[in-house]
């Protein structure tokens, strides 16, 4: 705002079509959104292929950097299958295929 010299309180209709196209040529050099939600999602995913600490972590949703799951995370995560699962039925099915994904990442490495 401050390099293109526009009022932080300015309406799109005060301003003259030469702002207007600098602010699009700024916004356009800008990576926004979609292609940050892309590049996050692709380097955890990248993690997990590698098989390296953090990739399980993310895998198994556990926290990734070194927060305590003693006592904190177990009863959030438990809480989040739970309501994810109206049986407990299809909740061990989805438990014993991530234990299965995991393996399979130990023994790639």
């Amino acid at each position: 705002m401050a390099r293109l010299s526009i009022y932080p309180f300015a309406r799109l209709s005060q301003l003259n079509s030469a702002t207007i196209n600098s602010l699009n040529t700024e916004l356009s050099q800008m990576t926004l959104e979609n292609d940050l939600r892309r590049q996050l999602h692709e380097r955890i995913k990248r993690l997990r292929d590698m098989g390296t600490y953090r990739g399980r972590r993310h895998a198994m949703g556990q926290p990734v950097r070194g927060q305590r799951t003693r006592t904190q995370v177990c009863d959030v995560q438990f809480d989040l299958i739970r309501d994810k699962f109206s049986d407990g039925i299809g909740m061990k099915k989805w438990l014993t295929e991530t234990a299965k994904k995991l393996n399979k990442i130990e023994r790639r490495g």
